[in-house]
């Protein structure tokens, strides 16, 4: 199977309700090149990052999953969406709650993720999510030069183009504490009191510099 891609807002009904307000949003504001983001539909039953990946031969560390996670902290609850490239895994008990700054934090229940997201499970990403929830970038998925993520609903995907580097922000003085070795490059951390938007120079999906985004060190595989 190809994905055709097309432009996002020509094709509303392959979008997430909340995703296509922020896409408008951000095109009314002239914030971002909203023009270029594209959109491609798919059979909802490939949805699942393996599914897709067998039938269209992209390969796993060309696409990215969106994860919804939540903590809390004297009784605050910190809810972050972890990005993160689809042969890898969430370091959520370290990287994650770390990043939060929480005790505990565990993946947010498919229920409550699908309810506050406004999105169909299996399709969440970072686009149109709740403005308070910032967005958990594993550095490793800024090394590929494109992947494909959700698009808020199971019936289509978005392309997140990195053909143009983001600056990166300095590391603090943990940001050798990498749990991926073999990149020890890319174990960049901004940690809850260092917000940056690291995507801000992405050419389609530049979208994300409106949500607060930090790069953390690469996820274990």
């Amino acid at each position: 199977m190809r994905l055709d891609w097309v432009p996002a807002l020509e094709r509303p009904d392959l979008l997430a309700a909340t995703v296509r307000s922020a896409l408008e949003g951000m095109r009314s504001a002239g914030t971002a090149d909203v023009g270029r983001v594209e959109v491609a539909e798919i059979d909802p039953d490939l949805a699942d990052t393996a599914d897709l990946v067998a039938s269209t031969g992209i390969e796993m560390r060309d696409m990215a999953n969106c994860l919804v996670v939540a903590g809390s902290r004297a009784g605050e609850e910190r809810v972050a969406s972890v990005l993160v490239l689809g042969h890898t895994r969430a370091d959520v008990n370290r990287t994650v709650r770390k990043a939060l700054d929480v005790r505990k934090c565990s993946f947010m229940s498919m229920d409550d993720a699908v309810a506050r997201t406004g999105m169909e499970y299996g399709g969440i990403t970072p686009v149109g999510l709740p403005g308070d929830w910032p967005v958990l970038v594993d550095a490793r998925v800024l090394e590929r030069e494109a992947v494909v993520i959700g698009s808020g609903v199971r019936r289509s995907k978005l392309p997140f183009d990195r053909a143009a580097r983001a600056p990166r922000p300095p590391c603090p003085p943990d940001a050798s504490e990498s749990s991926d070795s073999e990149s020890p490059s890319s174990a960049l951390t901004a940690g809850p009191s260092k917000p940056h938007s690291a995507l801000t120079s992405l050419p389609s999906l530049r979208i994300l510099a409106d949500f607060s985004c930090w790069l953390i060190p690469a996820m274990m595989i």
